[in-house]
């Protein structure tokens, strides 16, 4: 009998751990400046997540400095610094092999805004209000009341 072709799904519970278990120690890395990069310390970066691949060996930091400015130099940084983080995030975790880490611009809050500016648009605000009239009158006349 021939197999089934799987399905994708999500990151497993342990990628899931290990992703946030890097976050974490990013994070603190990061906050109490142990890497030795003076413009890396200077910047202010929030680590919002870590994705894990499947096989743990790469992880991918979604990164934001503080306020959205100097994205580029706080990736540059990252990238320069990057065996020392890796070697620094490593240090506690029980894996075998401590994961290659990447770094991305992390634009959930752009999205976020460009999603609010639509909603307060007036013509996309009256459409979701007549569709809520339409959805409320048709509840209302089923008959069975």
């Amino acid at each position: 009998m021939a197999r089934q072709p799987r399905e994708p799904r999500g990151p497993s519970q342990r990628q899931l751990r290990v992703g946030e278990l890097i976050r974490r120690k990013l994070s603190e890395i990061l906050m109490r400046g142990e890497v030795h990069d003076a413009e890396l310390n200077d910047l202010m970066i929030t680590v919002n997540e870590v994705t894990v691949s499947a096989d743990l060996k790469i992880a991918t930091a979604w990164v934001l400095p503080l306020g959205g400015e100097k994205k580029e130099e706080a990736i540059a940084a990252l990238k320069r610094c990057k065996g020392q983080l890796r070697h620094l995030t490593g240090k506690d975790m029980t894996l075998r092999h401590s994961p290659d880490l990447r770094f991305r611009i992390d634009e959930t809050f752009d999205r976020m805004d460009a999603t609010r500016a639509l909603f307060a648009d007036e013509t996309v605000a009256r459409d979701i209000a007549a569709r809520d009239d339409d959805a409320r009158d048709s509840d209302d006349g089923d008959g069975d009341g």
